[in-house]
């Protein structure tokens, strides 16, 4: 065998120059050595704090409050959908520990060697999109950072497409900072984590505590309840407020392997991301609803937004310190979530003249190009239809790679094979239809229903196949159940013929 396995959990190539002349081989897609994994179960704690401690978690308890729920029905809304997408994410996790391989390449297995392009580059637009919310989210915390010392002038300067000329001077310098953490590498991302991961949270807790003191209590939301009381209106809002928690992170169920691939072991990722994930968002999202609680009794009305409400102290030292925490920790959340995984999609896509450094200079520049403050619009268009919709696609991929691991192959591929044309992942000239077909139908069953409610949202208010209405409600949940159900089913009715292996490139490196 061409392969070395460590505590019958990981495997590496023993001569990884077998496949160093393949077409779909670059430096950064390669597999990682035994060597080189190294993260610990506090690395993947400290990922997920980094993600989870940022600005859009914030919002999500405003959004579900606005909507008519009370602040601990929102709580509990985000913290189920975290655990469901934890399974997700742990169940695509694996590969990526126990061979060294990317998310992309993962994918060879299940869809071929460029049929993988297809959820790669679906994921990368997805991420792409997150990375220009953040980006615009951490734009304005340099705008009102500068605008606290810099006065008026820079804060009603002229308006440039509906926003002050100083806004989009910040949001292009926030651009270029994260920019610069990029080509720098993955290794320089993991130390960067490691040591912003808290204060994203030490800044929420200052504000909790703040507002409380002022407040002389919670305020009102914290013993409000809900306008929706606890039948069928709650209930009718749940489902899809549900399936949009599960979406925040489908994207990272799809392309944890960028991550877990540097993993010591199994143990360490999966103790990590349990500790790390839903603790967080949910304790993160309860001090932003109970925050915004103190801010009614204090100025009137509720501010949601942690920025302008740390622009509203007096002392200058204080709204110093607060942002560039906010800043630091929204560098964090946006370059591992939504840089990492394009990176390596868009190296996937041409690996001889993409590096990673490279596409994730091209996720940047995409993320600008999806306008993200028109994201950041409205609820319904956040959570109903750019979590709803991203959702769908990526919990079909998601459900689809699970499938490919866990039920037909049995955790088992062929290493060398994923990197080799004419190998066991080429199927039909590198396209695998079974997966690929199992993706348009869930796609179909769980968008071609999509509505909004009272015509609040780009869709029609009956959805564009009534009948399929009530599916676009439990989007997520259809496509991922569907992707897994779909695609084993397929490929048990239509088993794909064994490749003959390629003369040049011997690939017995499963284990």
């Amino acid at each position: 065998m061409r392969a070395n396995e460590r505590s019958g959990t990981q495997v590496e190539l023993t001569d990884p120059s077998s496949i160093e002349s393949s077409p779909l081989y670059n430096a950064d897609l390669a597999p990682v050595p035994l060597s080189g994994r190294t993260w610990t179960t506090y690395n993947y704690a400290a990922l997920w704090m980094g993600i989870a401690h940022g600005i859009p978690t914030y919002y999500l308890a405003s959004g579900l409050i606005d909507l008519g729920m009370s602040w601990y029905q929102a709580v509990m809304t985000i913290a189920l959908g975290n655990l469901i997408v934890l399974v997700p994410i742990l169940l695509n996790s694996h590969a990526g520990t126990k061979y060294g391989i990317p998310y992309p390449v993962f994918a060879r297995a299940a869809f071929g060697t460029l049929g993988a392009n297809v959820p790669a580059l679906l994921r990368a637009l997805s991420a792409c999109g997150w990375f220009g919310i953040q980006t615009w989210i951490g734009g304005q915390a340099i705008y009102t950072i500068t605008g606290a010392f810099a006065g008026d002038g820079w804060l009603h300067a002229g308006e440039l497409w509906g926003h002050p000329r100083t806004l989009w001077l910040s949001f292009a310098v926030f651009w270029l900072l994260q920019i610069a953490l990029i080509v720098r590498g993955v290794e320089s991302i993991r130390r960067f984590e490691n040591w912003s991961a808290p204060l994203i949270l030490v800044v929420a807790a200052f504000l909790l505590v703040w507002m409380v003191v002022q407040a002389d209590g919670f305020g009102p939301l914290a013993t409000e309840g809900s306008k929706l009381g606890w039948g069928t209106d709650f209930w009718a809002l749940f489902a899809p407020s549900l399936m949009g928690m599960v979406a925040y992170f489908a994207t990272m169920s799809v392309n944890i392997a960028d991550f877990t691939r540097f993993a010591k072991g199994q143990r360490e990722q999966m103790r990590g991301q349990c500790l790390g994930l839903p603790t967080t968002m949910t304790v993160f999202s309860m001090i932003g609803a109970l925050t915004t609680s103190a801010t009614i009794a204090v100025y009137g009305h509720a501010i949601w937004d942690p920025i302008d409400l740390v622009s509203r102290f007096s002392h200058p030292v204080v709204i110093l310190f607060a942002l560039l925490c906010v800043i630091v920790a929204t560098i964090a959340v946006n370059v591992a979530a939504n840089t990492v995984g394009p990176a390596y999609d868009f190296s996937n896509a041409f690996p001889r003249l993409i590096s990673f450094r490279t596409g994730g200079v091209i996720a940047g520049v995409i993320g600008i190009l999806m306008q993200p403050w028109r994201l950041l619009s409205s609820p319904e268009l956040y959570i109903f239809t750019w979590l709803g919709v991203t959702g769908a696609f990526l919990g079909g991929v998601a459900g689809i790679l699970a499938a490919e691991y866990w039920l037909l192959r049995g955790r088992v591929l062929d290493l060398a094979g994923l990197y080799t044309r004419g190998g066991p992942y080429e199927y039909a000239r590198g396209f695998n239809w079974r997966p690929l077909l199992a993706l348009a139908v869930v796609l179909f069953l769980s968008l071609a229903g999509a509505y909004s409610e009272d015509g609040a949202g780009p869709f029609p208010a009956d959805g564009y196949i009534p009948f399929l209405k009530p599916l676009f409600d439990y989007n997520w949940a259809v496509a991922f159940l569907g992707g897994i159900i779909l695609h084993t089913l397929f490929s048990r009715i239509v088993p794909p013929r064994a490749a003959r292996p390629a003369a040049e490139a011997p690939r017995k490196a499963a284990v």
